[in-house]
C-alpha cells in the first residue's frame, strides 16, 4: 500500500469512517504530485508558475472566440438539460468526423462512435474499469503522468510497469519498449498506454519511430497475444518539429490486427484550450469488432458512466460543437500553436546555447506543453523547493529524478531568465 494511504489510514483508524472504509477507500490517497505542487506554486509563484498543463498569454488563459462568444448565448436545451449517457449524439458524430480529418489513416468503419466522458482522466478511468483487474499489468512510459498510478494501481489494483521510453539517444528507446512488450506477451495478453505528446517529457515519435511501434504491436498480435493499446491523446496536435508523426497511433492501430483492441481517449481540453469544460471522448477500434461488438462495448462503457457520473457536461458538449463549426477556429488555433511553438523554440535555444549543466539532462522533447530534466546527483524535490523559495519559480518534481517545466504557461520573454535560474540553482545543490 502507498505510504501516503497508510498515513491517512492511521489518522482514520479508530474512527467510524476508518472502520467503514472499503478496500479501495483504504488504498486511495492524494499524491504529493502535480496538483499538490501546483497549488503550492499558485501561492508562492503566481508570475513564474511553470507547473500546470495550461497555456497563458499576458496572465490570462488562451480561449477561442467560439467559446468566449457562445457561453452567454446557449439555449436552455444546450445549457441545462441532461445529456444522454454516452453524450449528445450530434456532438459525438461531429467529433468522429473531426477525428477522421485529423487522422487520414483512420478507417471510420473500424471505430466506434465516440462516447462523451467528463474529461480525459475520467475516460482513462472508465477504460481501466473495463479492462484491468488486480492480476493484470499495464505498461507505461517511465516517467509518466502521476495520475496513472492512482487510476491503474490504487483504483484497479493492477501493476503499472514503467518502461524507460528514453535511453541515451535523442528519441525513443524502441528496443527497451519492444523487450517489455514481448515479455508481457508471454502471458497471452498485453496492455499498454501510449501518451504522445508525452507528459512529462513533451516528446512525440518521429515517423520512423511510429512505424516501429506499430510493427512491434503487429508482431505481438501475430504471435498470438491479445493486445490492448490505450492512446492517451491529451496533447494531440501540438507538434513543433519536422519529421514528427502527425497522427495519433490509434488511426493505424484500430485497423492493424484482429487481436489488437485500440482505444483512443482524446478531447478538446488541450486541443481547443478548454481545460475547465471537462469533456472528452472514448473511441474503440479493431478490425475484429463488428457493429454489434461496438454497440455492446459501448453499452459496457455507458454502464461505467451511468454508475459513476451519470453523463458528461451538456453545455460543454454544445460549446465544442460550436468550436468545430466556427470558421474562426482554424486560424485561432494556428495562432495559438505558433505562440506555444515560439516558447518551445525559446527553451530549445536556451539549452543549445548554454554550457552543459551536468546535474540536469533534458529528456528528448519536441511537442506538447512540457519538457523535463533528469536530475543527476541531486534530488528533484529539493531543486523544486529551492526554486520556489529563492526565486518564486514553480516547477514539478516527479519523484527524486525528474523536474518538469511547463513552458506553455510561461511568456517567451520569461524563459531565458527562468531557465538560467533553474541551471544556477541546480548547480548549487
Amino acid at each position: 500500500m502507498n505510504p501516503l494511504a497508510s498515513e491517512l489510514n492511521a489518522v482514520l483508524d479508530g474512527s467510524v469512517a476508518g472502520r467503514l472504509l472499503s478496500s479501495l477507500g483504504r488504498r486511495l490517497f492524494f499524491p504529493k504530485g502535480i496538483i499538490a505542487q501546483s497549488s503550492e506554486a499558485k501561492q508562492l509563484a503566481p508570475v513564474k508558475n511553470a507547473t500546470i498543463g495550461m497555456a497563458f498569454h499576458k496572465g490570462q488563459p488562451l480561449i477561442l472566440s467560439a467559446i468566449r462568444d457562445s457561453m452567454p448565448t446557449l439555449t436552455a436545451k444546450e445549457a441545462v438539460t441532461y445529456a444522454a449517457t454516452a453524450g449528445v449524439e450530434e456532438v459525438r458524430k461531429a467529433w468522429k468526423e473531426s477525428m477522421a480529418k485529423k487522422n487520414p489513416s483512420l478507417k471510420p468503419e473500424d471505430v466506434s462512435l465516440p462516447a462523451a466522458v467528463p474529461g480525459i482522466t475520467a475516460g482513462i478511468s472508465f477504460v481501466a474499469d473495463l479492462f484491468l483487474d488486480e492480476n493484470n499489468t499495464i505498461i507505461a512510459s517511465d516517467p509518466c503522468w502521476d495520475n496513472y498510478s492512482l487510476i491503474f494501481t490504487e483504483r484497479r489494483g493492477a501493476e503499472l510497469r514503467g518502461v524507460p521510453f528514453f535511453g541515451t539517444g535523442p528519441g525513443l528507446d524502441l528496443e527497451a519498449i519492444r523487450r517489455v512488450i514481448l515479455e508481457e506477451a508471454k502471458t497471452g495478453q498485453v496492455r499498454i498506454i501510449f501518451n504522445f505528446p508525452n507528459n512529462p517529457s513533451g516528446y512525440s515519435p518521429t515517423q520512423a519511430e511510429a512505424d516501429a511501434l506499430i510493427e512491434i504491436i503487429r508482431e505481438t498480435a501475430e504471435a498470438g497475444a491479445d493486445v490492448l493499446v490505450i492512446c492517451d491523446d491529451a496533447y494531440f496536435g501540438l507538434y513543433y518539429e519536422d519529421g514528427i508523426y502527425r497522427e495519433s497511433l490509434f488511426g493505424r492501430l484500430a485497423s492493424l490486427h484482429e487481436r489488437v483492441l485500440a482505444v483512443k481517449i482524446d478531447g478538446p481540453t488541450k486541443e481547443d484550450y478548454v481545460w475547465g469544460l471537462r469533456v472528452a471522448f472514448v473511441t474503440f477500434g479493431s478490425p475484429s469488432l463488428k457493429t454489434e461488438h461496438q454497440e455492446a462495448l459501448g453499452k459496457k462503457l455507458m454502464g461505467g458512466i451511468r454508475s459513476s457520473v451519470s453523463c458528461a457536461n451538456t453545455p460543454a458538449q454544445y460549446l465544442i460543437l460550436k468550436v468545430l463549426s466556427d470558421p474562426r477556429t482554424p486560424g485561432e488555433k494556428k495562432a495559438n500553436h505558433e505562440l506555444l511553438r515560439s516558447r518551445y523554440q525559446a527553451v530549445k535555444d536556451f539549452i543549445r546555447n548554454q554550457p552543459e549543466q551536468p546535474k540536469l539532462k533534458p529528456l528528448p522533447f519536441n511537442s506538447g506543453y512540457f519538457m523535463s530534466f533528469r536530475c543527476i546527483g541531486i534530488d528533484a524535490e529539493a531543486l523544486r523547493k529551492q526554486l520556489l523559495a529563492d526565486h518564486g519559480i514553480g516547477t514539478i518534481a516527479l519523484g527524486a529524478g525528474i523536474l518538469r517545466v511547463a513552458f506553455a504557461a510561461l511568456e517567451k520573454e520569461q524563459i531565458p531568465g527562468i531557465y538560467s535560474l533553474i541551471y544556477e540553482t541546480a548547480g548549487k545543490l
